[in-house]
């Protein structure tokens, strides 16, 4: 049995992708800058390769570091991890990425700010309990407008991870934190 029988969350298609190089371009800028959540094996990783089999041109698979156990978060339920209707897109002429926080009503639906400036506005209101904490499934590469790549993305709740010692929880948020801080 190979990898990808073992956890199809880490096998991602791109099929239905009209701008795909593009799509894989964009995926490639954030390869370790944030985790990745597989819900079948209930694991968050945190250092991983982004790898495209040049026998399946349509797949881009997640490869856990095989060396590197201590990256891994085990135990993780599906249900400590949500979505958010967040997306973060490329910046406007080569500026860096954006996050795009919705509106609930208007004509305009959504408001694109800097990915950093977005982040620390949504947990200046989070309680510090409960910080906004993204990471990526399966599913999240997609387009915004059938030509720009985007990544949706989900949350951690740390008020979840209730089998988990206080250590653990502490070293799931500083693992997120500290790769989210590297995006520019």
């Amino acid at each position: 049995m190979d990898f990808a029988d073992e956890n199809k969350d880490l096998v991602w298609e791109l099929d239905g992708f009209n701008q795909k190089q593009e799509a894989i371009d964009f995926a490639m800028g954030f390869e370790n800058k944030l985790c990745v959540f597989s819900g079948t094996v209930g694991q968050l990783y945190t250092n991983y390769n982004i790898f495209f089999p040049q026998e399946e041109t349509r797949k881009l698979v997640i490869l856990p570091n095989p060396y590197a156990h201590h990256d891994t978060f085990h135990g993780i339920p599906e249900a400590a991890v949500s979505a958010t209707g967040l997306y973060i897109i490329p910046g406007e002429n080569g500026g860096g990425v954006q996050l795009t926080i919705p509106f609930k009503s208007g004509k305009i639906r959504y408001r694109k700010v800097p990915l950093q400036t977005g982040i620390r506005l949504i947990n200046l209101r989070r309680p510090q309990s409960d910080p906004f904490l993204p990471v990526l499934m399966k599913g999240d590469l997609r387009e915004m407008d059938k030509t720009t790549p985007c990544l949706h993305l989900h949350r951690v709740h740390l008020g979840k991870l209730s089998t988990h010692s206080n250590m653990e929880i502490d070293g799931v948020r500083k693992a997120i934190a500290h790769l989210l801080a590297s995006i520019q």
